[in-house]
């Protein structure tokens, strides 16, 4: 058993077999995604760079829609189709994943980087 205090709060945390899969879950840490099995269930890539980086590399079978025309894109999509955002470093795809949930879709998953990411798949 341990305690912590958090925002006055004291907490009391029982060792069970997964512990610290329920601290996880209670500071709101999800585990990393499966990303491959997401890719096998058939989830959609989408590779928000440019199109000039998207032509030096990319995830095969991948869809190139730059962060910038996302929006006017959303139509085009499958809202209950499972969409796996990616780019250069993660950070545009961070913006895609907010700007696809903000637009009611659900199951959206920042995948970061794409070479990172076409190592996981």
């Amino acid at each position: 058993m341990f305690t912590m205090v958090v925002d006055g709060w004291m907490l009391i945390f029982i060792k069970t077999d997964n512990m610290f899969g329920a601290l996880k879950s209670f500071l709101g840490i999800k585990p990393s995604a499966n990303y491959a099995e997401l890719v096998q269930n058939g989830a959609k890539i989408i590779d928000v760079r440019t199109p000039t980086e998207y032509k030096s590399g990319h995830i095969k079978n991948s869809t190139n829609i730059p962060l910038q025309s996302l929006s006017q894109k959303l139509k085009s999509l499958n809202k209950a189709q499972t969409i796996i955002t990616c780019c250069a470093s993660g950070m545009r795809s961070a913006n895609a994943k907010n700007i696809l949930k903000s637009n009611g879709f659900e199951k959206v998953y920042n995948g970061g980087g794409w070479q990172n990411l076409q190592n996981k798949i």
